[in-house]
């Protein structure tokens, strides 16, 4: 399975970089999740750019991902997201747990904005 991680502070981004996620590489999948997805994770983005096909399978990685970080009150963003892969999601009556954007510097850039927004002089 090729993939790659950057961590920016305390933000996870995991890229696909094979055009099928599916049984043949949930398994793997699913195991680079539960070392990623700990406690100090503040979010985690997941660019499927070049993802063409997922199944269930795939799909239960992410559910593992959503799972591991909800109860931290991190999020899980899918970036890149194609229609085939979304209507999965909508069919599986799972696509309200994730958040969508289209690159990763945009969900970066809609992270730091709420970051920014919910930072006042309070805070110290």
């Amino acid at each position: 399975m090729k993939f790659s991680v950057e961590q920016d502070d305390d933000i996870v981004i995991f890229t696909l970089k094979e055009s099928r996620l599916d049984s043949t590489k949930a398994a793997d999948i699913k195991a680079e999740f539960l070392i990623l997805c700990q406690p100090t994770v503040g979010a985690f983005i997941i660019d499927m750019t070049s993802v063409e096909y997922c199944d269930s399978a795939g799909l239960g990685a992410f559910l593992l991902a959503h799972r591991q970080l909800k109860e931290h009150g991190a999020p899980v963003i899918l970036v890149g997201v194609g229609e085939q892969i979304m209507r999965l999601l909508s069919l599986s009556q799972i696509a309200g747990l994730f958040d969508y954007y289209d690159t990763v510097q945009e969900a970066l850039d809609d992270l730091q904005q709420f970051e920014d927004d919910n930072f006042t002089d309070d805070d110290f």
